[in-house]
């Protein structure tokens, strides 16, 4: 593309782009149903096992399974092929997003992760040893392992019922969840582990090396290696006597995140092109690889895998290990059984109060500790739902336990289950009823956010905006006249503005050159209208005729909103406000803005989806919290 100068006509990012990306982003979105699918599972499994045909449900998943290459091969039961094989899944997916938000979320400011990551360690510690307090000295008390880890679909799944819209609780949450997992692998991988093959171990090693190399390659043969050495390795680990599910977390933990570039994106375009014009393969495999480029291997494999995760092989992970039978001799031993008593008490009481009391200790001044992200009324709320134990505790009850003892394991797991989410439920209602100034003054008492996402202040002297300049809320939008998106979501803004008040509305351009080739100008003839004091009466016309931004159509604009039409027509030929829409895009580019539209609330990358009831919702969080902080000062 031809241009005056680099600033006059900067090519954009790709709408595809954006649409590809926007169901990772949107990661926590789904788990309020896959905690109700799990839930399924269990129930279903509980009924299979007090069915008339009991035996059945031990006779299905006991059933065994090999894979035989030669003389050498794999032989398992079926509970087995789950809770080792598929299983890897699920903590490949929690790796993927725990290394997702340290380097692009919430976590990439790293002194964040110090609150939680101590509140997750008190919870683990408190819990083991009321465990071990009720089994001192008995035959369960090697069983402490179960009593420690946070389910991560189901905590999640039930926080997104209870306190939905809690971003910051939802990633301390996760960070409970995720070092509670890391914690369970290394016991599960110490200390019930016995007879480790060195060799085979080191294999592993070797293979998690290599995989971790890979990741320096470029090419369509990197994923299929990658596969090859991940599987590699899973069966060394298993052949070394290490449970093979750390495989998974390992691998998702250095699994690279990163937000499009520019330039791949431009060349992927180009290259779309180039294969349009001629359709050979090697253009076609050299628009492949740019495309998988684009997007990080984090943000792939979580849109590939986290449905499998959510609604396949979790709840099937519950359907092949919840199942027990219910007798009146279990229910009453269960009752005083120090197994049952130990996780219960330790996952409802000693879960929530060991993340306080740990919290409270790392946000010590005296102990150089950091400021709190959350309120103590907000925290005590999460810290109930982490004493949700489920996955987890079944896996390590399944390898310490057997027979009538894991039988009791189980039971205490599902009352836990049933008691913490109780709990839960109780605390925020319990939150949402607190009088606004006491929670106001817990906010005052928190960590301002100081991750912001907007690279460029909003400037009342350059920025075009509606609404009061006063505003608690400040929503900017990065958009393009030529995107149907843009169109939309136009439409969303006007009944936000109408309906809630009280908010800043900023306009950036962001013309995707690439893909809308009127956009740029259509952007420059909105300058050029706002040199005359009549820029969002463009900006209206554009978009109520977004179909038509051909030069003729935007003269009759500057005509009917009553500019004087010679001088626009001058300024929009001469390309003479070119360098303002460039001065837009390069604080896009500043920001990480990976297509239109793209906004921001209060400074804060708006991940959602924008229709007038996501946006309204998002909108009114900020302001509130704005509000209660503004109360407190």
């Amino acid at each position: 593309m031809a241009t005056a100068n680099a600033a006059a006509t900067p090519s954009g990012r790709t709408a595809w782009a954006r649409n590809l990306a926007a169901p990772v982003r949107d990661f926590m979105g789904n788990e309020a149903g896959s905690a109700l699918v799990l839930l399924g599972a269990a129930v279903l499994a509980m009924l299979w096992a007090n069915s008339p045909w009991p035996g059945s449900y031990e006779s299905v998943w006991t059933t065994k399974l090999a894979v035989q290459i030669g003389d050498a091969g794999i032989s398992l039961d079926l509970r087995h092929w789950v809770n080792q094989g598929l299983m890897t899944f699920f903590f490949l997916v929690v790796g993927l997003e725990a290394k997702r938000e340290l380097d692009m979320g919430e976590l990439r400011e790293r002194r964040r992760l110090t609150i939680p990551a101590m509140g997750a360690i008190g919870g683990i510690v408190v819990p083991v040893l009321i465990f071990l307090a009720f089994n001192a000295g008995g035959a369960g008390a090697h069983g402490w392992g179960a009593a420690m880890s946070t389910d991560t679909a189901f905590a999640l799944g039930i926080l997104a019922l209870v306190a939905p819209g809690g971003t910051r609780l939802r990633v301390a949450m996760l960070t409970f969840a995720i070092v509670d997992d890391l914690a369970a692998l290394l016991v599960i991988a110490i200390a019930y582990t016995s007879g480790i093959d060195w060799v085979a171990l080191g294999v592993a090693g070797g293979l998690f090396a290599m995989l971790f190399l890979l990741r320096y390659a470029n090419g369509l043969w990197r994923q299929p290696v990658a596969v090859g050495l991940g599987v590699a390795a899973w069966v060394a680990l298993l052949e070394s006597g290490v449970d093979p599910v750390i495989t998974g977390l390992a691998v998702g933990l250095v699994t690279a995140a990163y937000p499009p570039s520019r330039g791949d994106l431009e060349e992927v375009t180009d290259l779309t092109r180039s294969f349009r014009e001629q359709p050979t393969a090697e253009l076609a495999r050299s628009a492949q690889l740019r495309v998988l480029n684009a997007i990080s291997p984090n943000e792939r494999l979580q849109y590939r895998l986290h449905p499998w995760t959510s609604f396949v092989i979790v709840p099937l992970f519950a359907l092949a290990n919840i199942g027990t039978h219910l007798s009146g001799g279990l229910i009453s031993d269960a009752v005083s059984s120090p197994i049952t008593l130990g996780i219960v008490v330790g996952y409802v009481v000693g879960k929530p109060v060991g993340i306080l009391i740990a919290s409270w200790l790392a946000s010590r001044r005296w102990l150089g500790g950091a400021r709190r992200t959350l309120s103590w009324p907000v925290l005590s709320g999460g810290a109930t739902v982490a004493g949700v134990g489920f996955t987890v505790s079944l896996l390590i009850s399944s390898i310490a336990f057997d027979g009538r003892a894991l039988d009791e394991a189980k039971l205490g797991v599902l009352v836990a289950a049933i008691f913490a989410t109780g709990l839960a439920w109780t605390a925020f209602q319990i939150i949402r009823r607190l009088p606004r100034d006491l929670r106001a003054r817990q906010i005052a008492a928190t960590a301002p956010d100081s991750l912001v996402d907007l690279a460029v202040d909003v400037d009342p002297e350059r920025d075009h905006i509606r609404g009061p300049l006063d505003a608690a809320v400040t929503l900017v939008e990065y958009g393009d006249y030529e995107c149907p998106y843009c169109g939309t979501a136009e439409a969303a803004i006007h009944e936000l503005l109408e309906n809630v008040g009280d908010v800043r509305y900023v306009w950036r351009h962001l013309p995707l050159n690439d893909v809308h080739p009127r956009a740029q100008l259509a952007a420059e003839a909105t300058e050029a209208a706002a040199a005359q004091g009549a820029f969002w009466g463009m900006h209206d016309r554009l978009f109520a005729d977004q179909d038509d931004l051909a030069a003729p159509a935007l003269m009759r604009h500057a005509q009917e909103i009553g500019i004087d039409a010679d001088r626009f027509h001058d300024d929009v030929v001469k390309h003479e406000y070119a360098w303002r829409v460039g001065e837009d895009v390069a604080s896009a580019d500043e920001s990480g803005v990976a297509g239109t539209p793209t906004f921001f609330i209060n400074g804060r990358r708006h991940a959602g989806a924008y229709d007038v009831d996501s946006l309204a919702r998002a909108v009114e969080r900020a302001r509130s919290r704005a509000r209660l902080r503004t109360t407190a000062a």
